[in-house]
Order: C-alpha cells, then structure tokens, then sequence
C-alpha cells in the first residue's frame, strides 16, 4: 500500500506528484482531479498570458491575471494540495513567483534553470512551500548550499527529474541513452546530497521521468524515493485540460514517434514527431517577430519556430501548427481515463509488486 509523506507540515496522503505541463496542459481540470484523489496537484503557469488574453500587448500582466484565476478555479474544485510549475527560464519568472505566493499556492516546483533566489519572495507570513526541480546532484548541492548560505532555508522537498521526462530535459543529448545519467543513478547520488542536511531539515525526494506503472514507483520507493512526480499518464484523462485532439495524439502514437528535439530554449526534449516538426525541419516555421519574450535564452531572430505559439497551438489541438511533448512511456497510453481510474490502477500495480 502506497504511504503518505509530509512536504513541510504538509501530509501528502498519496505519493504522486502530478508534473506540470504547459502550454495548457495542466490546469485547474488536472490538478484538482488529482489533488482530490490525495497527490499534489499541479497549474503549469507557462504561457497563461496566451490562454487569458485580455489585451493584444500585455502578455505578462496576462500571466499574472491568468495564474490568479486558475488557482481560483483550482480552489473551486478541491480542498487538497495544489501547486504551481515556474520555470526558471521563463521571462516573468519572478512575476509568477510573487503570485503564486500572494494568491497563497500550497508548493512552488520550480526547474528549467536553477532557482537559486527562489527563497528571496517569500514573505514573513507566507506558507507556500518551496520544491525545485533537478537532474543531477550537483545541481542539489548547488540550490542547498546557496539556499542555506543566503537565505537560512533548505528545499521542502527536491524533485530529481531523469532523461526520460518529457519536455525539455537536463540532458545532453549524448547523456540522455547513458546508462550513468538514468533516474536509477540519480536518485542514490541526490539521497547522499540531502543526507548531509538530515539533522537541519528532512527533504524529501521525489523521484520523476517515465515513471509509468505502480511497480516503477515501488521501484523508485525502494531506492530511497519518497515519492513520485507523474506527468504523461495524466494526459489521456478526461480532466486533462488539453484538447481532445492532442489527448488523442497520446493514444494513436508508438514507440518510434518519441523523439528527442532541440528546443529553441537550448535544450533538447522530448516529442511526439508530427506534421509541425517535420515543417520545423525543413525550415518552414521561422518566427518573424517575437510579441511575447516569453523566455529568457529564447533570440527569435536564431530560433527555428516559437516555442509558446507551438505548444499553445497544440494544447488547442492545432497539431499542424504544434507539437505534443511527452516522456519515454507516453507511448503506452491506449484509451481515455479518468485521473480516478488511472490512480486506482497504479495502487493495483503497487501492490501487487509489493507482495
């Protein structure tokens, strides 16, 4: 039987995390259907300024408005545990960061770049929790070490993220097949890193990237794991908030369409190919102009295609004009669930692993 952990004083009656997924993937649909089944629900704030558009110029102050309404609606649905997906690349990273807290987000999960001045926007009455997310244990010592250093807070948790997550990863693209890098490397080495602060604080693993079935989380449970971070097998469920199209990409895809891509972003990721992809190749998607700035590292000037336009298209099930991102196993997924029916299962498969 799956065991309930605590981030913070916060009890996580259920050891899922469901991963945020952006553009519009995760919302308030999503993350109060799994926050209700006792996991961690999780907004993905990643180009809400284009789902809540009430101004053709003001992308950002979109993005606050956005976030604000979907932890709203969120509150609506669910008295479980919420959180809110910030990217470190993003360019409204700190925007997002202040609303997130204001508007009272149980967890912050935070990765795509090191958070190092995450702890820097709580405030004295503030009891959002704060998580990043990382691929390796350098990168834990790094945000441990400057966190305490500067701030005197360690991470609540830490969400250690292997090469086979979808979306953009860690990862060289030669890292990503290497046996060194894989999640069952990982987990050991950042376990050592948290260790080390064991007397100061207890900080919680969370073990992510294609994790698909129970077994794979009493695997990772068994390595030292607390608990799990969740992402595509959320997708094909009927509160997923992306469209039925791109649900359906989920179903009818196989093994060989998972590739790995670079980002404009600079990193590689990982795909469903498609019609877009095949045009990004061929050269045919070149932005003309850049009205959203919505990343840091992102030059549209050198960029192949606008990574916010594609994933917003796709979230719309626009998939000629997009793509969808997704793990290693997404490739699995056979028909449309509910999150309800998709929990159940992973319970079964635990415990029949467990016996």
């Amino acid at each position: 039987m799956m065991k309930s952990f605590f981030i913070g004083e916060k009890e996580i009656r259920l050891p899922i995390i469901q991963g945020g997924m952006g553009v519009g993937i995760s919302l308030s649909g999503l993350a109060s259907a799994v926050a209700n089944e006792g996991g961690v629900g999780v907004i993905s704030c990643a180009g809400l300024g284009l789902l809540y558009k009430q101004t053709a110029s003001d992308y950002l102050r979109d993005c606050i408005w956005g976030l604000k309404e979907e932890l709203r609606k969120t509150r609506e649905k669910t008295k479980g545990i919420v959180g809110v997906n910030i990217m470190v690349a993003l360019s409204n990273f700190a925007d997002m960061v202040r609303t997130a807290i204001t508007e009272k987000a149980d967890i912050i999960f935070s990765g795509a770049g090191l958070p190092l001045n995450l702890p820097s926007y709580l405030t004295p009455d503030s009891k959002t929790l704060l998580v990043p997310i990382v691929s390796s244990a350098r990168a834990a010592q790094i945000i441990c070490e400057k966190w305490h250093t500067n701030y005197n807070y360690l991470p609540d948790a830490i969400v250690v993220e292997g090469p086979k997550a979808g979306g953009h990863l860690g990862f060289k693209k030669n890292e990503i097949d290497d046996e060194n890098y894989s999640l069952e490397h990982l987990i050991p080495e950042v376990l050592a890193v948290t260790n080390q602060y064991s007397e100061k604080k207890n900080i919680p693993v969370i073990a992510a990237g294609g994790i698909s079935t129970g077994e794979d989380i009493l695997r990772f449970i068994q390595l030292g794991a607390t608990g799990v971070q969740l992402a595509s097998i959320f997708v094909p469920t009927d509160e997923c908030d992306a469209s039925p199209v791109f649900k359906q990409v989920y179903i009818s895809s196989s093994k060989k369409d998972a590739l790995i891509i670079q980002s404009p972003v600079g990193m590689p990721g990982r795909a469903f190919d498609g019609q877009f992809i095949r045009s990004v190749n061929e050269g045919n998607e070149k932005p003309r102009s850049c009205p959203f700035h919505c990343i840091k590292t992102c030059d549209y000037s050198k960029s192949p295609y606008c990574i916010i336009k594609a994933l917003y298209n796709a979230a719309k099930g626009k998939m000629d004009k997009g793509y969808a991102f997704a793990g290693a196993n997404a490739y699995l997924a056979n028909k449309i669930s509910s999150v309800k029916e998709v929990i159940a299962k992973l319970k079964n498969e635990f415990d029949t692993a467990s016996k």
